[in-house]
């Protein structure tokens, strides 16, 4: 069972529909959705601290009320996110068991507001509001694909392919000899600083 990656915002699973958290840790996939994730927040905090902030100043009413109630939904989906990565980093670092992390505490939560249609008067926002928003409805639909996969494997036997048997095989010898030639990095920590 492998996770791979297809698109910015598509997940694939081959071999099985369930998946593993330490499948899912080993795919790079989770590197990956970890930095995007922890980027947007970035940036998004640094839009609405500064440009965002004087961008609404000049907005109309009904665009200004857009602006709130979108930068609000749109503060909320990451939090989201971020939660989730964190959640699952812990897991993957021995800080939290993956029973604790697939507890109802630590599901993704706020789902009724991350997927409302957008307010009226969001085409009248800043572009890059307009960007930062659109990133993170894909962002949060990926993780939310994930979070269900990760769940269903706690509480279903996932369908057997029937090549299953072969494809394990077969990644068992690509991971045996890649660990040799490529060695696995520790996650998120640098052997050296760049100077």
């Amino acid at each position: 069972m492998t996770v791979y990656d297809t698109k910015d915002d598509e997940i694939g699973f081959a071999g099985a529909e369930c998946v593993t958290l330490s499948e899912f840790m080993a795919s790079g996939l989770f590197q990956r959705t970890y930095s995007e994730g922890m980027r947007l927040v970035e940036e998004t905090s640094a839009y609405l601290d500064g440009p965002g902030r004087e961008a609404a100043r000049v907005l109309s009413r009904d665009a200004s009320l857009a602006y709130a109630g979108e930068s609000m939904r749109l503060t909320t989906r990451l939090m989201q996110v971020a939660s989730w990565l964190l959640v699952r980093k812990a897991v993957h670092e021995g800080e939290m068991t993956a029973e604790e992390a697939n507890s109802e505490k630590y599901a993704l939560a706020t789902k009724q507001i991350a997927r409302q249609p957008r307010f009226d008067g969001v085409e009248a926002l800043p572009a890059r509001l307009r960007e930062l928003i659109e990133r993170s409805e894909r962002l949060y639909a990926r993780v939310e694909r994930l979070d269900t996969q990760l769940r269903v494997n706690g509480t279903a036997a996932p369908k057997s392919h029937p090549l299953a048997e072969q494809f394990a095989r077969v990644e068992g010898f690509f991971r045996e000899h890649l660990a040799m030639e490529f060695p696995r990095r520790e996650f998120g920590r640098r052997k050296h600083r760049p100077e």
